[in-house]
């Protein structure tokens, strides 16, 4: 048995889920997410608009494997849509800059120019100060995705830990040359 997928998702009071044939669709007051959910393979309870259930209606290897996921998929959208998700990234190097130009995050990156990275739909980014910029939205995927591609703009590197990174993230640093 699942681990994650036998516990019950509550539903916060702003939250509301309906669901539509195979579509789940959640709205909450960030925005509205809908999830394809396979009914072939799993009973999705809503129980008068507290919590969800989701049980497989046979187990075996392959309905284990999707119990869970489809469990944190449906979470991470409720989640999303009542509260938001957010992410930190730190720019550390000599005159790495962020600044916002309309619905375009313009980074100064050591590079010979400057990098316009365009903001997708459903995606807030504030830059708080010239170093420092966090990343909203309701879409849990796109927001990962959003500062992953950020980051690989100037990944930091191991020598002086120039580039940008995620808030708290341990970048293991090396010696340098040695006389």
């Amino acid at each position: 048995m699942s681990k994650i997928g036998k516990i019950n998702i509550s539903i916060p009071e702003k939250v509301k889920v309906a669901l539509n044939g195979n579509v789940l669709n959640v709205e909450g007051p960030l925005g509205k997410k809908s999830l394809n959910i396979d009914l072939d393979i799993f009973d999705l309870n809503i129980d008068t608009g507290k919590e969800i259930s989701i049980k497989p209606k046979k187990i075996n290897k392959d309905t284990k494997r999707l119990w869970g996921m489809n469990r944190s998929l449906v979470n991470s959208a409720i989640i999303g849509t009542n509260v938001g998700y957010e992410k930190t990234l730190e720019l550390t190097g000599v005159g790495f800059r962020a600044a916002l130009k309309g619905k375009q995050l313009n980074l100064q990156l050591g590079f010979s120019h400057d990098i316009n990275f365009d903001i997708p739909e459903g995606i807030t980014i504030s830059v708080e100060k010239q170093t420092i910029v966090k990343v909203r939205g309701y879409d849990k995927q796109q927001v990962g995705m959003v500062v992953s591609k950020i980051k690989s703009l100037r990944p930091p590197e191991p020598y002086k830990g120039k580039g940008i990174k995620e808030k708290d993230q341990y970048i293991i640093r090396k010696e340098g040359k040695k006389k």
